[in-house]
Parts: C-alpha cells; structure tokens; sequence
C-alpha cells in the first residue's frame, strides 16, 4: 500500500471509522490491517473498546481506532458509548464514514453526519465517505447510493469499496493516508498490528463466539470480563499451557440458560469458537474457564458499568 500525500516525506497519524451499527467497519477494519483485530459480528453493537488496527506503509502508517457505532442511545451505556465515539473523534487526524451500498441513507446515517458537521466546524477533521458494501449492489444502485452520499454532506473524498471481497481496500487506505500529518517516522513498530492489550481482544473473542446464532435480545446484554491468565504449573517448557478464567455476564437468568444451552451445549461451542481464535492469537495452547453469571440489568447502574469496563 502507497500513500497518495506529495512529496517524499513520512505521514502517520489516527484514523477512526464511523457509521451506523453494522455499516462495516470492524470487517473494513480486518481488511485494511489484512488480519483480524477488530472482532466483527453480524450482530450490531458488538465492538465497545477503541480497538486499533495498524497498517503500516513504506511512507505511512495509518492507526486505526475502531468506535462503537454512533446511534441514537436509550441506556446509560448507550450514551457512554457515544461519549465514547465523540472523545476519539476530536483526537483523531481523518475520519471515514462508513454508509453501506445495500441500504438506503437513513435517519441513522444523517445523524451521523450532523454530529460530523458540527464535528468539523469546532475542529477541521478531513471526513471521508466510504459507501461499504459495494460488492452487493449493481453499478446502477452504486451510482445512486453515491450521488446520495454526495449530498448527505460535504466530504474531504467519497470512496466505495467492498471488504470480504478486497475490492478498493488499498485505495481506501491510501485515500486516509493522504489527509495525515507528516511524521519523522512509523508511531508504532513495524509489524505490531494492534496495541491493544491481550485480555481485552481474548474478551472480544469470547464475547464474538457467544454472539454468534442466538437470538437478538443478547448483544447489548452481553459483558466478558477475563478473570486472570495464568500459566499452568509442572508442565514441559515446550509444552506451556495457559489457563484463562473468564466470566460472561448478562443481565436476567433466561439469557443465562441461552448463553449455557441445553444440557451446557451451546457453552461448549462457545467455549472451543474463542478458545481456537485465543490460541491463534497468544500462539499456545490455551484451557479456557468460561463462566456465565448474571449481573442484574447492569446496563443502568453506574457501579456495574465501571466494574464491567465501561
């Protein structure tokens, strides 16, 4: 990947993706780094913790920070989520805004855009709008969902791309590359792909698995919290393993039983899902502890919101 800035000078800076839950980011996020950080999830709402991706080029290294989707918020955690998002707004060099091709521009999508508006007569943050989704859509409904986009608001530049096919991912990043500032070198080392600390991507996993085929009730009750990671004593050195603890709390005893499943089958999936995903990430065996507890309607108190991570 090339940066498109003139000259021969080194750029790198922030870039944070935004858009409506479910418009693509966390899968555009995998894409552009080529390696899975950001956890995606056909549910929306899955991604709560500023997850960085870093794509490293010859004369730029981009960082992204991947928001929770701005949304209109009903809870107590909806609304620190969207504090959340307006904070690594301000702190960020370019933003792309993510619009997915295969729906029409909505209510949510002009929200977005006039936080954006407002955003950017405080603080001249270049925007760029990304209509995502681009391979599900025929050129003429392309066309038509980029001229919408055109109007929806005045942006820096309007790219489509599609990222489970890797149709104009590189193009994407080298079109955020260009709004970045110069920089006498890489912000981060070549060849870390993520900044975030383990436990809070091995919380993502489990928390990814047991999102995956249950009902829609579930996402915004979900909390994973790792307990500890310890290294199991009396074992080979080539043969470590690594015992994680982890609690996953919903908010009622009926989202209990969904999460365990019948007879505990459906925690066992879950259990060997994160587990395959946890040891391809540390690059050792792993005995997974999974607990399900309930935390009653945690999404409204404050002490159980700051107990959780929020």
């Amino acid at each position: 990947m090339s940066s498109s800035t003139t000259g021969t000078g080194y750029v790198a800076g922030f870039a944070s993706l935004i858009g409506r839950p479910n418009a693509g980011k966390s899968t555009l996020t995998n894409a552009l780094v080529g390696h899975k950080v950001a956890i995606t999830s056909s549910k929306p709402q899955t991604t709560r913790h500023t997850i960085r991706g870093i794509v490293t080029g010859e004369r730029s290294q981009l960082i992204l920070v991947d928001t929770p989707g701005l949304h209109k918020p009903r809870t107590l955690l909806g609304q620190r989520l969207n504090d959340l998002v307006r904070e690594t707004l301000l702190e960020v060099d370019v933003i792309g805004f993510c619009v997915p091709a295969d729906q029409r521009i909505g209510p949510g999508d002009r929200f977005i855009a006039n936080e954006l508006a407002e955003l950017k007569r405080g603080k001249r943050t270049p925007v760029v709008a990304i209509a995502t989704k681009s391979d599900t859509v025929d050129r003429d409904r392309l066309a038509e969902h980029l001229i919408a986009l055109d109007r929806l608001g005045d942006w820096a530049d309007i790219i489509p791309c599609s990222a489970t096919r890797g149709d104009q991912v590189e193009e994407v990043a080298g079109v955020l590359s260009s709004h970045l500032p110069p920089s006498p070198g890489p912000l981060y080392p070549d060849g870390q792909l993520t900044d975030e600390p383990e436990m809070v991507m091995i919380a993502e996993l489990v928390r990814e698995a047991a999102l995956e085929g249950v009902r829609d009730e579930l996402p915004h009750s979900l909390a994973v919290v790792v307990e500890e990671m310890v290294p199991r004593e009396g074992r080979p050195d080539d043969k470590p393993l690594l015992d994680v603890r982890v609690n996953v709390f919903v908010e009622r005893d009926s989202q209990k039983a969904i999460v365990i499943g019948r007879g505990g089958s459906r925690l066992r999936e879950v259990g060997t899902t994160a587990r395959t995903g946890i040891e391809a990430l540390l690059g050792q065996r792993v005995h997974l502890d999974l607990h399900v507890k309930v935390a009653k309607d945690w999404q409204r108190d404050p002490k159980q919101l700051g107990r959780l991570g929020f």
